[in-house]
């Protein structure tokens, strides 16, 4: 068997094997085993058996096809000679060759393998005992079934190891396995690298893109921000995207973020609205939504909290609840979680119900995992994580943090550098997005809160892929509501 095998087996070295050829005639369920060691992996020997025949019968055709699509691997299969010849008819199929006992044994004997699978005896015993294809599907669901129960013994004995020798902490561990059992469960085994000519590959994703930017001809290809001028500078935000939006507190972060969600549940590309998580480090969940249910319905939030809104007020509150309760808002507001905790329970929620934005308030309060390594390193780790997670899960993240002081205190615009614990948050982001009050106005910020109205700069100090400037925003406290200068706050629809 070659190292490749090897490697690719899920089993210890030790793990008992069937006798003869590497192979069983029966399944491995009986005897009466002393213990967990002394038991044979779950396996079909028969199903992989007439997989193969099945397979050599209809020369590569629909069924090779099938098992390609489902990404079966050598390893699916039990049996040491069945492994070698899968991937025999692998490499005949992807070369474009013939396949028929003939073509496998000729492949089979230039690796050297064709004595290790039981010649070409046993290849004809194969083909020999099946007479038709027609439960090829079966069978392979058979041997799927057998592979994946194998896996998570595997995984389950893994995991007793790790939690025996303790070389991660807890948290670490507990996603680690989660990871490892949701993927089994949700057939996920994907390969990480993607051969980039092959159909539905990189390259024909790529394509696709090209053509709906052609077809949209500027418009929004991502979830819409709900401002016009960052819509055009970002085209929305988009899968796998982190992005960061920065300031000082009382700059509006977390209003502008609610802002971005807002947009997202009532979105005109989709009419249930998109699918929002919102971990919340700071605020409580019904303090979110009083801020939500003010900036929807237009009704200032302070006259709320003193009882001093009006009949109407309370009106248009209630509209906007009733807009909400149809919407998928899920908020969290565990606080001192660590990235692995919130990793976790997006996971959870994602294979449940596929979400469509991830939003985090704020960065800089993530625990770290490990607290015997410095602040920055914690952060350093929860934004590399950040960004796998919106990878893993195929959706943008917004993640707010704190600005440092220096801009402040040298009376200047603040720029990425700035971003406070951690110069890891810049090389992760895709996006930066800073605040910054309006410089050169004449008001004063007592004037501006009095008045209820600052005037706001949105810096996007960082784009990979599209421009870098400024958007001019008008920022409306007692509504926690952003507007653009040029357009009116809307009154909410009757």
């Amino acid at each position: 068997m070659s190292d490749s095998f090897e490697n690719a087996n899920p089993f210890p070295a030790t793990a008992p094997r069937p006798r003869g050829n590497g192979f069983s005639r029966g399944n491995a369920h009986a005897g009466t085993p002393r213990g967990p060691e002394d038991r044979i992996p779950p396996h079909n020997t028969e199903a992989e058996q007439g997989l193969l025949a099945s397979i050599i019968i209809d020369g590569g055709g629909e069924i090779l096809s099938i098992c390609a699509e489902k990404r079966v691997r050598p390893e699916y299969f039990f049996s040491t000679a069945h492994q070698l010849i899968f991937d025999a008819l692998l490499s005949l199929y992807s070369n474009g060759k013939g396949i028929d006992e003939i073509t496998l044994c000729e492949e089979l004997r230039s690796r050297g393998s064709l004595e290790a699978v039981g010649g070409l005896i046993y290849v004809n015993e194969l083909t020999a005992r099946t007479e038709t294809t027609v439960h090829a599907v079966h069978w392979l669901e058979i041997v799927r079934d057998a592979y994946f129960r194998r896996k998570l013994i595997d995984t389950a004995r893994r995991t007793s190891e790790a939690a025996f020798h303790a070389a991660d902490t807890l948290d670490s561990l507990l996603d680690s396995v989660e990871k490892s059992f949701l993927e089994i469960s949700q057939d996920r085994v994907q390969e990480s690298a993607q051969i980039v000519g092959q159909s539905n590959g990189p390259l024909d994703d790529a394509l696709a893109m090209i053509s709906r930017m052609a077809q949209n001809r500027g418009a929004i290809t991502g979830i819409a921000t709900g401002f016009r001028e960052l819509d055009q500078m970002t085209f929305g935000f988009h899968p796998g995207q982190m992005i960061v939006v920065a300031a000082r507190p009382g700059m509006g972060k977390t209003s502008i973020a609610l802002n971005f969600i807002e947009a997202a549940l009532f979105a005109r590309s989709r009419p249930e609205g998109l699918s929002v998580l919102m971990f919340s480090l700071e605020m409580t969940s019904q303090d979110l939504m009083l801020r939500l249910l003010a900036a929807r319905s237009r009704v200032k939030l302070r006259d709320v909290q003193r009882g001093f809104a009006k009949a109407d007020d309370y009106k248009k509150l209630s509209a906007a609840g009733n807009e909400f309760r149809s919407r998928k808002l899920y908020i969290d507001d565990v606080g001192g979680q660590t990235i692995s905790e919130m990793r976790a329970k997006a996971r959870r929620l994602h294979s449940r119900i596929k979400l469509d934005l991830i939003v985090i308030d704020y960065l800089q309060l993530i625990n770290g995992t490990d607290n015997s390594v410095s602040r920055e390193q914690q952060i350093a780790e929860a934004s590399r994580s950040i960004k796998a997670m919106a990878k893993e899960f195929g959706v943008p993240i917004i993640a707010l943090a704190q600005l440092n002081r220096k801009s402040e205190d040298e009376n200047r615009a603040p720029r990425v550098s700035d971003l406070r614990e951690s110069g890891s948050i810049e090389q992760d982001a895709d996006v930066v997005m800073l605040i910054d009050k309006a410089r050169g106005k004449k008001e004063t910020e007592e004037e501006a809160r009095i008045a209820g109205v600052h005037s706001r700069t949105l810096i996007i100090a960082k784009q990979r892929n599209g421009p870098v400037g400024e958007i001019p925003l008008i920022f409306h406290g007692d509504l926690t509501l952003f507007s653009e200068p040029e357009r009116k706050v809307r009154e909410p629809d009757a």
